[in-house]
């Protein structure tokens, strides 16, 4: 999905239809940063999102991290940058570095 406009009221509506729910916010960017801060990305329990953190560089690997979050519980921050492996596994090429919270949401 990639309607950006919405995302918190799909989440809402997921959560009133006793869907589990990750919210995802860009919450630092350095650089060429494909999306600003407060961004947003909604991931329920069964991987379907709503939103955009990143513009598809690294949506994948949140949606994965997202649905560990939910089963945890517990917020977590990641960060991805063209410098480290792992952005460049994930699409992220851009130049520049964002810091990305995802937090299960209590409904």
């Amino acid at each position: 999905m990639s309607n950006h406009d919405n995302v918190l009221e799909e989440a809402a509506h997921w959560l009133g239809q006793g869907r589990r729910v990750a919210l995802a916010t860009v919450i630092e960017t350095w650089g060429s940063a494909p999306r600003p801060v407060g961004s947003q990305l909604a991931i329920r329990d069964d991987a379907t999102f709503v939103g955009s953190v990143s513009g598809g560089c690294i949506e994948g690997d949140v949606v994965t991290r997202a649905l560990e979050t939910l089963e945890t519980g517990k917020t977590e921050v990641l960060e991805y940058g063209v410098s480290d492996a792992m952005a460049w596994q994930v699409g992220l090429a851009c130049g520049g570095r964002i810091r990305v919270m995802i937090e299960p949401v209590k409904g």
